[in-house]
């Protein structure tokens, strides 16, 4: 049963990410270009800073707060619809969104996808989603960020991947051995393009399926702390 408690929680955390998207990444791009930077580097920094604040911070407070992933899973969908809007009617937000393409979607539905199918497949271990959100939230935006500062467009980097995985490993402790693997795989998988199919889909993938092999036939390379 969903508690009042979770419900206030959800609200909150909507409402961050909310700001973050519509006002905070504003500010910042607002900032960047009156600093000389190009717009599609302001734009480029801004999906990172969404990535890491919004779906990195509220990733990591959704274990300590939620009971179930039902409602981290709707408020994802919302997140899903709310940014595919602007795309639908030709008003995008354009400090952070591109014409090109619709990343910001995908990492929405698989933010909460990853959660959802984590915690139903582990037995209720959090973890297990949130790792491959992580991941993709915080470790992508690190790489994103590293080679976007070297080379000021976006490229693929082996540095940007290298940083990555120094951070995606150490978070990975949190499952033992499975986790830093899948940590270090994700790193190595995100330097890779796979067209049509986007980092935001690959990163937590691959690291999730590693997760749930693990479980199945390597259970002693997993260490469930936090669970």
């Amino acid at each position: 049963m969903i508690s009042f408690e979770e419900l206030v929680a959800t609200v909150l955390l909507f409402g961050w990410v909310i700001f973050v998207a519509t006002v905070l990444t504003l500010m910042i791009y607002k900032f960047m270009k009156n600093r000389g930077l190009d717009h599609n580097v302001a734009v480029y920094y801004n999906r990172k800073v969404i990535h890491m604040l919004a779906g990195g911070f509220v990733g990591i407070i959704v274990p300590f707060v939620f009971k179930t992933s039902l409602l981290p899973f709707v408020m994802a969908l919302f997140l899903a619809i709310f940014t595919y809007i602007p795309h639908k009617i030709g008003r995008l937000m354009y400090w952070f969104q591109t014409e090109d393409n619709m990343y910001e979607v995908s990492f929405a539905v698989m933010w909460g996808l990853m959660i959802a199918l984590g915690w139903m497949m582990s037995g209720g271990n959090f973890w297990f989603g949130i790792l491959p959100v992580l991941f993709m939230s915080v470790g992508d935006a690190i790489t994103g960020l590293v080679r976007n500062t070297l080379y000021k467009k976006r490229t693929k980097s082996w540095w940007g991947n290298l940083a990555m995985a120094s951070f995606s490993i150490l978070i990975g402790t949190i499952l033992g051995a499975a986790g830093m693997l899948a940590g270090a795989v994700a790193s190595l998988a995100e330097h890779f393009e796979f067209k049509p199919i986007d980092d935001n889909i690959i990163v937590p993938s691959v690291s999730f399926a590693i997760l749930l092999l693990a479980k199945f036939y390597a259970p002693w390379l997993l260490t469930l702390r936090l669970a």
